[in-house]
């Protein structure tokens, strides 16, 4: 017999039950990310699949997509509220806050809502519709991180704690299909709440407690086999602890600019470091400028650095096209030489933010007045697709610039990288919890490609994290805090599954999902 605590209601009683329920899911799914970490709010997405089944309405499928845009504008009106902050950051664009905090969620929980509509479309009458489900909700969630450049913030596969046993299966499936797998423990127990057969809801509940232990098993293993191996490059992570709304003021500038310095010319405790790593944004001011030959910030940065030091720094640069002056968001890098800086390449960001650094569909937002709105203006241009980068004396490194790290699939390169560095700007976000979601999202992309992470922010969450996602204690600088993170560079580990399938096997999943909706037919009984 199922389950129904919504049998007794009707009428206006029980659409307010059941849009309350829809946005409870989606809240205590969003609660088991950092960094709440309650992971049993992920069972919110099994109270999703349970609302949509129950609908038996004259519109199903309008309810569906109410149920599905009701739980994701709850999911990330939670998990993304930190978007907010950024608007505070100047007083002229504070009256922006509020919708950036409302049209954020609103239009991610369109995927929500439309991977609801197909899911009922499709669903088969068997307990097999449970994984039917799952596999429609990885696909929109695939699709939520790649249309318009994509924000594949929070997926809930990655809920999971960065470093942690479940985490480790990101080497064999990425974070898509751990994805899959997470929705899957989850959403096989609601057959054992609905009317029908219960052996085969007992048997698909079965199959996702299996799953579950497999994971931590696998999990286990891997880490049991983890050696702690640091080679021999020393890198320091200098973070001033400068927040965003300090850094715009000719005043402050020679102020920041010491800070960096003093913390870059800090005694080390033991060797000298051969890399140094500001963060992206670093100084407010164009690389031509803070660069350019007899600039005193040059010649300062110099002196700050020990001979043959290496810096990569985050910062934008403006190249004069022909057709006018084009801007990108860079990693930079200098090696002393002498009393002087020697430039040895650059790192252009490839995938910038919606919104943010660039402006999607921009003739049309124009046109809607949506672009003067946003205050980007003509934004970034893309730089081309992230490969690794060769600096002389340093092991060959892949950029990811910020967004770029909540990305499965970037950190790829061939030849392949020793290690990834993630400069980001984390200040626009102040101390909520952005930062701290985003350290665990960038660590996702350790475990996938087997690659250490440096990651240097103004303001917290500054890290050094291991090749299975782990940051050491000691190794990470918060938001608030101030200095310098002096570690040798961990060792990269073999190639990972995933780095050499991709998403192969998550689309291996939903495709075998999908499956699941063509009719069993039996054959008829043979008559002589």
């Amino acid at each position: 017999m199922g389950i129904d605590p919504l049998a007794r209601l009707d009428g206006w009683r029980l659409r307010l039950a059941t849009a309350a329920l829809a946005l409870l899911a989606g809240l205590a799914a969003a609660l088991a990310h950092p960094p709440f970490g309650i992971l049993p709010g992920l069972l919110g997405f099994a109270l999703l699949l349970w609302l949509t089944d129950r609908n038996a309405g004259p519109r199903p499928l309008r309810g569906a997509f109410w149920y599905g845009w009701l739980a994701g504008f709850a999911y990330f009106g939670l998990g993304c509220w930190w978007v907010a902050e950024a608007f505070l950051v100047d007083p002229a664009q504070a009256w922006m806050a509020p919708f950036a905090a409302s049209l954020l969620p609103a239009g991610l929980g369109l995927f929500w809502g439309a991977a609801l509509v197909v899911y009922r479309r499709l669903r088969p009458a068997h307990v097999g519709r449970a994984v039917v489900f799952v596999g429609i909700f990885t696909l929109f969630e695939w699709l939520r991180g790649h249309i318009l450049s994509g924000f594949p913030w929070n997926l809930p596969g990655e809920a999971w704690k960065a470093g942690g046993l479940v985490s480790q299966f990101a080497s064999v499936a990425g974070a898509y299909g751990l994805t899959w797998l997470t929705l899957f423990i989850v959403c096989a127990l609601v057959p054992l709440v609905q009317p029908g057969p219960r052996r085969p809801a007992a048997i698909l509940a079965g199959a996702g407690a299996a799953v579950l232990a497999g994971l931590l098993a696998f999990g286990a293993v891997r880490l049991h086999g983890a050696v702690e191996a640091p080679t021999r490059t020393l890198v320091r992570v200098v973070q001033p602890d400068i927040p965003q709304e300090d850094k715009w003021t000719e005043a402050a500038f020679r102020s920041i600019v010491q800070k960096y310095l003093d913390l870059t010319a800090q005694a080390p405790r033991g060797a000298t470091p051969s890399v140094v790593i500001w963060p992206e944004g670093a100084l407010p001011a164009a690389a031509n400028d803070l660069f350019a030959p007899g600039a005193w910030t040059r010649a300062a940065i110099a002196r700050a650095l020990r001979p043959g030091q290496v810096l990569l720094v985050g910062t934008y640069r403006v190249d004069g096209a022909p057709s006018g002056e084009v801007y990108y968001n860079s990693l930079l890098a200098f090696v002393r030489d002498g009393d002087d800086l020697k430039y040895l390449g650059v790192y252009d960001k490839h995938r910038l933010v919606p919104f943010g650094e660039f402006m999607p569909l921009d003739g049309l937002m124009e046109a809607t007045g949506v672009k003067a709105l946003t205050h980007v203006g003509d934004g970034f241009s893309h730089g081309p697709r992230p490969r690794p980068m060769q600096v002389p004396g340093v092991p060959l490194f892949q950029p990811l610039i910020c967004y770029e790290s909540l990305f499965p699939g970037l950190a790829e390169g061939n030849p392949r990288p020793a290690w990834i560095v993630n400069v980001s700007n984390d200040a626009w976000f102040g101390r909520t919890s952005g930062p701290l979601q985003h350290l665990n999202l960038a660590s996702y992309r350790a475990i996938e490609q087997g690659l250490p992470i440096i990651r240097a922010t103004p303001t917290g969450v500054s890290a050094v994290v291991d090749a299975y996602g782990r940051t050491a204690p000691g190794l990470s600088l918060r938001p608030g805090e101030h200095g310098v993170l002096d570690a040798p560079l961990p060792a990269a580990l073999e190639n990972t599954y995933f780095s050499k399938i991709g998403d192969l096997g998550v689309w291996a999943l939903i495709l075998a999902s999908l499956l699941v909706v063509v009719p069993i037919r039996r054959p008829l009984p043979h008559v002589d």
